[in-house]
């Protein structure tokens, strides 16, 4: 794993240790950010079920000012810092080991508003509706804001809001990328 363009491209990153997460391959992740990017030009990320930090230290390294990086086990988090630490990107980030919903609770108390939020959860746990919507209900999304599902290819999600619109969907091996586009005007 690397990232693949940006002020950090080359800059090698670090896995979790063992089977519990499955790291975005460097294919998928450029494919990715050529659908949405590829270059940004400030703004404010979340990093939801962040495993090794890959896709939202790519966005930092691509021109997003800060991204927030949420991820419920110890090994993930750890290595979430090593990867910031190996960029040079630890002041442009928070780092926070927590459940998904409580975190996004904390971060509405916080005032937080997403440019880019990227979501990969397990593929078992089934939740991309449910936090598809608490955006929506929390009102943590900005307007034109991106939002990034990595998924199990066979695995639809089944989520219809105009307000977060499917913008695009693009399937690589046995992952699939759904893309929600927030309205201009909420």
């Amino acid at each position: 794993m690397r990232v693949i363009s940006g002020k950090w491209k080359g800059r090698k990153l670090f896995a979790v240790p063992g089977r519990t997460t499955r790291p975005t391959a460097d294919k998928v992740k450029e494919a990715l950010f050529n659908m949405i990017g590829p270059y940004f030009t400030g703004g404010i990320g979340l990093d939801l079920f962040a495993g090794t930090g890959g896709l939202g230290i790519e966005a930092l390294s691509r021109g997003f000012d800060r991204f927030i990086f949420i991820d419920r086990d110890i090994r993930a988090v750890e290595t979430i810092r090593a990867n910031l630490k190996q960029v040079g990107g630890w002041d442009e980030a928070e780092v926070y080991r927590s459940d998904a919903d409580r975190a996004l609770s904390q971060l509405k108390k916080r005032g937080f508003r997403f440019h880019l939020v990227f979501m990969d959860p397990p593929y078992a746990e089934e939740k991309n509706v449910h936090f598809l919507e608490r955006f929506l209900e929390e009102n943590l999304l900005e307007p034109g804001a991106i939002v990034v599902v990595e998924r199990d290819r066979e695995r639809e999600i089944h989520f219809r809001d105009t307000r977060l619109p499917l913008w695009k969907e693009s399937r690589f091996g046995d992952t699939a990328l759904s893309i929600y586009l927030r309205e201009k005007s909420p």
